[in-house]
């Protein structure tokens, strides 16, 4: 599988986001009308309708959804402790890490569906949808928590108007309930979700700014190492101990592999933090993708074999 190929399609999204803002009169003022959109309209339908979409079966994925769970929890938790870690000491920001620690453990639901389907066909996507109703809500309040913390906002406010979270609950809500999107709906629904990542991928490209990557370097390289080794890693030890079968092995460790979500740089930007250096990130992350996915599956993978 050419995972450049999958993936180069993000990357030039937010080389264009970036290259219009700069170069057009497409400026800044536009584009935070755009991340408004993207964050209170379209992510929340993109959410919603990947999740409902496939029905979660919770009777054949426990063991899934338990790998899942634990891995998403073990990527906050690497990222919380970043600032403790004596390589980083006391140089970390505090800001900058709340607004970034996101990267580490959020992942791309579109480029996951998209992956899914090529690995593994329906049942793959079948077990990508499991995976992403049961940690969305995880890793996005994983995301708001220290945002909030350092805001001195209260969480639950913050959890309970987040657009993102109310989109992730009431998804996996309609999906236990059988909830089936009408057929003459779901076209509607796919098309704002496709301009939810295109649109998203260019609101970060717009407020990229690499520079702020440079001074909080130590910082960028241990988020982006827990999202795209130590988390893959983490998911090789989780298909043992739950003795996954091939398919659940291979989707897991392809979710464990994921560039970060588009829309971290949009919710660190309406929460109020460095939007630029969260964009930065998301960039790397994206292009880092190519490098942990072929990791995942063509290096860790096999190994399970040996066990």
């Amino acid at each position: 599988m050419n995972y450049a190929q999958l993936l180069f399609p993000d990357f030039f999204l937010i080389l264009c986001g970036y290259l219009v803002c700069r170069h057009t009169a497409l400026n800044r003022t536009v584009w935070e009308q755009v991340e408004t959109l993207v964050y209170y309209f379209l992510f929340p339908v993109l959410l919603f309708h990947s999740i409902v979409r496939s029905p979660l079966d919770l009777s054949v994925a426990t063991s899934l959804i338990g790998a899942g769970l634990i891995l998403s929890l073990a990527g906050i938790a690497l990222a919380y402790s970043l600032p403790f870690f004596s390589w980083q000491g006391h140089s970390v920001d505090a800001l900058l890490h709340a607004a970034g620690a996101q990267v580490s453990f959020r992942f791309n639901s579109y480029i996951a569906l998209a992956l899914a389907d090529r690995l593994a066909g329906t049942q793959g996507v079948l077990m990508i949808a499991i995976l992403i109703g049961f940690c969305i809500p995880l890793v996005n309040v994983g995301a708001v928590w220290p945002m909030a913390r350092h805001a001195q906002r209260n969480l639950w406010r913050e959890l309970a108007r987040n657009p993102l979270i109310i989109a992730t609950f009431l998804g996996v809500s309609a999906n236990l309930m059988n909830f089936q999107m009408p057929i003459w709906l779901a076209p509607t629904a796919t098309r704002l979700g496709a301009a939810a990542v295109a649109l998203g991928l260019m609101s970060a490209g717009a407020g990229l700014r690499l520079g702020t990557l440079t001074t909080a370097s130590g910082l960028s390289a241990g988020l982006l190492i827990i999202r795209h080794l130590l988390l893959p890693l983490v998911a090789l030890g989780l298909s043992l101990g739950f003795e996954l079968n091939a398919i659940q092995s291979t989707i897991l460790l392809c979710f464990s592999a994921l560039p970060t979500a588009s829309s971290s740089y949009v919710l660190a930007t309406k929460m109020g933090y460095d939007g630029a250096f969260v964009a930065g990130l998301v960039t790397l992350s994206t292009l880092l993708g190519m490098l942990s996915l072929p990791f995942a599956l063509g290096v860790l993978l096999p190994l399970l074999s040996r066990f």
